[in-house]
This record gives C-alpha cells, sequence and structure tokens, in this order.
C-alpha cells in the first residue's frame, strides 16, 4: 500500500513527521519535549532561529524509510530543504530526529540531535549550512558531529543533479554495477560470488553445508543497466521501490574494479539513508545476512577513520 502525500509546508517550515505507531497511534517518543521551543497548534517555533516545526502523524506513514520521502512531497511543495523522521531507531532506541534531504541529493539522511535541531534547521532555511556540511561531519552511527568516530569512506557528493531510474523491487539486496570501464573485472566479480543464475540472481542456490563463515556468500538480484553508471551511495535510498523493500544495496563501483579485494560500496537504507560502507567483497554477504535477521546494526559495518577491521 504506497503511503499519502505530505502536506505542502510554508516559507520557514519543516515537517516533523512521526514514522513509528502503536496500535494505530503516533508514538513520538520525548521528541517533541527534547527539541524545546514553543508550541502554537501544531507547529513548534525553534529557538532565536526560528524554524517553525509543522508536526505531522497519521498510519499511512508507518514504518516509511527515508528514501521514500521525496516521492511524496507535492509539486510546489518544496520550501522546506529537509523533512524530520521521528522513526523507530528514535523511538525505541534512543537515537536522534532524522533529517531527509529534499532538494540537492534527495532522500539520503543524517541524525542529528534534538537538542540541535532548532540552530541546524535555521542554518539550512537560511542557506547558511548546506546538507553536504552536516554529511561531512557525521560519525559512525550517521550522527552530525557525533561522537563515535568519523567513517572511514565519506560519500562522494554529485557535481550535478542526475536522474536515474527506480531500483527494481526486491525483499533481499541488489547488487548495482556502476562502473562500466572493466568488463572482464565485472565478470570476475560475478565469478568470485558463485556466478549468475539464469533468473539474474548470486548466491540464490546455495549449498548450506558448505558456506564459509569467514566468506560468507552475497545472496542478491543483479542490477546491470548502464543507466545506472555513476550512480552513487547518496542518491540510492530514493530509487528503492518502498513496495517491496530492499534490505541492502551494494554498488559494484570504479572501487571494485581497481582494488584487490574487489571491496562493494553497501549503502543503508535505513538508519541513515545513504550513509556507506566500502567493504571487501567477502564481508558483503555476510552483512547482507546480519541486516535482514537485525542481528547487526549497518553501522557495525561502517569503519571509524584510521581504525582496523573488525573483521
Amino acid at each position: 500500500m504506497s503511503s499519502p502525500a505530505l502536506p505542502p509546508t510554508e516559507a520557514g517550515e519543516v515537517l516533523l513527521l512521526c514514522t513509528y505507531y502503536e496500535d494505530g497511534q503516533a508514538n513520538w517518543g520525548g521528541v517533541l519535549g527534547d527539541v524545546g521551543g514553543r508550541r502554537e497548534g501544531d507547529v513548534i517555533v525553534l529557538g532565536e532561529g526560528g524554524a517553525r516545526l509543522r508536526v505531522v502523524e497519521g498510519i499511512g506513514w508507518d514504518y516509511l524509510h527515508g528514501g521514500d520521502v521525496p516521492a511524496l512531497v507535492p509539486d510546489g511543495g518544496r520550501a522546506a530543504p529537509v523533512a524530520v523522521l521521528v522513526d523507530i531507531p528514535v523511538v525505541a532506541g534512543g537515537g536522534d530526529p532524522l533529517l531527509v534531504d529534499l532538494v540537492a541529493v534527495p532522500g539520503r539522511g543524517v541524525r542529528v540531535p534534538a537538542s540541535r535541531l532548532g540552530e541546524i534547521l535555521a542554518g539550512l532555511l537560511r542557506g547558511e549550512v548546506r546538507f553536504e556540511d552536516l554529511v561531512r561531519e557525521t560519525d559512525v552511527r550517521g550522527v552530525y558531529q557525533g561522537d563515535a568516530g568519523r567513517p572511514a569512506f565519506p560519500a562522494p557528493e554529485p557535481s550535478e543533479r542526475r536522474s536515474f531510474p527506480p531500483l527494481p523491487a526486491s525483499s533481499g539486496a541488489l547488487l548495482v554495477r556502476t562502473c562500466f570501464d572493466d568488463d572482464e573485472g565485472w565478470r570476475a566479480l560475478l565469478d568470485d560470488v558463485g556466478g549468475i543464475d539464469e533468473d539474474g540472481w548470486v548466491g540464490a542456490d546455495l549449498d548450506w553445508d558448505e558456506i564459509d563463515a569467514d566468506d560468507y556468500p552475497l545472496t542478491a538480484q543483479v542490477v546491470e543497466d548502464r543507466r545506472y553508471e555513476g550512480l552513487l551511495p547518496g542518491e540510492v535510498p530514493a530509487l528503492v521501490p518502498p513496495e517491496e523493500h530492499a534490505t541492502l544495496v551494494a554498488l559494484a563501483d570504479a572501487r571494485t574494479f581497481a582494488w584487490a579485494d574487489r571491496p562493494l560500496t553497501a549503502v543503508d537504507l535505513y538508519d541513515t539513508p545513504g550513509q556507506p560502507a566500502v567493504l571487501p567483497r567477502r564481508v558483503v554477504g555476510s552483512m547482507a545476512a546480519n541486516l535482514e535477521i537485525s542481528n547487526m546494526d549497518f553501522h557495525d559495518f561502517v569503519l571509524e577513520e584510521g581504525s582496523d577491521p573488525w573483521w
């Protein structure tokens, strides 16, 4: 079932959207108090900067992912550069609200402490802060100026907006080729992950008795389409169909074919949409499997700059 469109915003307004519901009721956790400010009906006015949060709730947005938000903004309604989501990691995990980019690279996300939301939104609305500035200063958990260390591989930013088609609907993982300079290297990569079957999957027919825990196989639908050439991590979340949401998208990019261990760029679709983790090919299968059963989080695979990998 598709989610309803979001209400339009006035100048100076940003939507504060609840995406977590229990027994049909919005669960905001402590966010409405944590952000501070004063209440004017369904609007919270934040601090001296005067940013206005319009509080929005509705069961139709239950479990809405950050990458799905841009498609729900009505035409002509993009007065705000971002939307703010209060999702499961905020309410159930004690995390920070998720800012979703609606302008520069729609669908990517950054988490921001509720206590700093006013100053950050004011800077964005005045044009003094860009979303790219927030992305560069996130920690391994995707929190702006957090305390969990800097990621080793910050996402590159495109120099101009491009249009990509939606990715295939899949409840599993997707392996997307984004570099087409090395056909031999691409074939070698597919061989490394067990070869592609007639339905376009790798790792679909595994012999569980022969699985190597140190080289866990990747099960993924393969996407080889030149329309995705140059696709960057931050651009991925908005391309994932919401009806059947993929567990993980792994990009085979230029780095994949230049480095000896054929690393893939895994992209977070949930906690911090667009956050990348560059991993050796042999680790991505383990990541996908652990994410699918909620045994580990995406940030467990994002390295702090200068740290040694645990794998």
